[in-house]
């Protein structure tokens, strides 16, 4: 890194940051509590690291030395942009960091609800709301599992592109609602409460709706009345309006609830890291040359070799069972300081790896090992 002294100041949930950016004695890390970070704590760094709990604004920078903003999230809803680009003050995100694992996050609560788990889906509409990192990835792996009816939805990219499905329809028509929008509250299509009580009730019976996208994008007040006139709809909600803040009573009509973790993969966080680091390399005119790889441990758990009896579902539970979160989740639920705990809960999240991670060794059922590929495991 630059022989100049830099003083950087990161959110103390981002993982990796002494492993990438202390390189020498002119780098000083100092760690913060990102949802708790002051204009005095920043004032004197010349780099602000954050998630997107940290609102970047005027209020935060004013009379600082920062130059330089890296958020290690995919969206930027919580940075003005503004501001900062009036001020000549560099900022990146790291979009598409953790999109495989809310990707993988999905399709675990998938199989978790359908009764014939993720192989019934080739049978299913799906609706992805929000086309980008995250849907994209989404729909390329439900493509390869086989799914034919896949309906999009994202009117940005259908200014340009064709292939993409109103709103409406989508709610009409598809089985399964996945959201993945960003956050917005201007322009001609602002996301925040995107869905509200009239899209709500044309989802069709036994629909699945899932929101691991932003809280904001659905109107919480009309999803709770929603699910207490409709309890035939499943629903998955990793996003809430009001974080930390969760509406309790919503919380206990939804079928799989967790904090805000969908991208809570280790290759996921570090990646975010990594891009950091990179965009800080160029922006000091810099190489970085360390590959990823050499930031991840090896899995705890990197192969595994399945029996005549295992099932796909069997699989996806060794990386990820949704369950497990759930109940954490709603035990949280019961704290005297339910924010604190929704945070604690974040920082403290186990370690949870991507498919891929997991070498499938070669059973009998070609079939199940065809199908693991798909789903994007690595099968020996």
């Amino acid at each position: 890194m630059s022989q100049k002294s830099i003083s950087i100041i990161a959110d103390e949930n981002i993982p990796g940051v002494e492993q990438m950016f202390q390189v020498g004695a002119n780098v000083s890390i100092t760690k913060v509590d990102g949802r708790r970070v002051t204009a005095a704590q920043v004032r004197d760094a010349d780099v602000l690291l954050v998630r997107s709990v940290t609102k970047v604004n005027e209020a935060l920078l004013a009379g600082s030395k920062v130059r330089f903003v890296g958020s290690a999230t995919i969206g930027t809803d919580h940075l003005d942009k503004a501001y900062l680009a009036a001020n000549d003050i560099y900022y990146c995100s790291a979009p598409g960091c953790n999109a495989d694992a809310v990707v993988e996050y999905v399709l675990c609560c998938l199989s978790t609800l359908l009764d014939e788990g993720v192989s019934s889906l080739k049978t299913k509409t799906v609706a992805v709301v929000g086309v980008g990192n995250v849907g994209g990835r989404l729909v390329k792996r439900l493509q390869r599992l086989g799914v034919k009816n896949i309906l999009l939805n994202d009117p940005l990219r259908a200014q340009k592109e064709a292939g993409f499905s109103d709103l409406e329809d989508c709610f009409e028509q598809a089985d399964i609602i996945a959201m993945h929008t960003p956050l917005t509250k201007d322009g001609e299509h602002p996301s925040y409460h995107l869905v509200t009580e009239r899209l709500l009730a044309k989802l069709k019976p036994e629909a699945v709706l899932i929101n691991a996208g932003r809280g904001p994008a659905i109107k919480e007040q009309d999803l709770l009345a929603f699910l207490k006139a409709r309890c035939d709809v499943k629903t998955v909600m990793d996003v809430w309006e009001h974080e930390p803040l969760i509406n309790s009573e919503l919380a206990a009509l939804v079928d799989i609830a967790t904090p805000h973790i969908a991208g809570y993969s280790l290759e996921g966080k570090v990646r975010g890291t990594y891009m950091l680091r990179c965009a800080l390399s160029q922006w000091l005119g810099e190489s970085f040359e360390q590959p990823l790889t050499q930031f991840l441990p090896l899995p705890a758990l990197n192969a595994i070799s399945l029996s005549q009896r295992a099932t796909i579902a069997d699989v996806m539970r060794v990386i990820y069972d949704p369950s497990a979160d759930d109940k954490r989740f709603r035990k949280s639920l019961c704290a005297p300081d339910q924010p604190l705990a929704f945070d604690k809960l974040r920082k403290s999240y186990p370690e949870r790896r991507e498919f891929y991670s997991l070498n499938i060794l070669s059973g009998s059922d070609i079939v199940i090992d065809t199908e693991l590929h798909k789903l994007g495991f690595s099968v020996a």
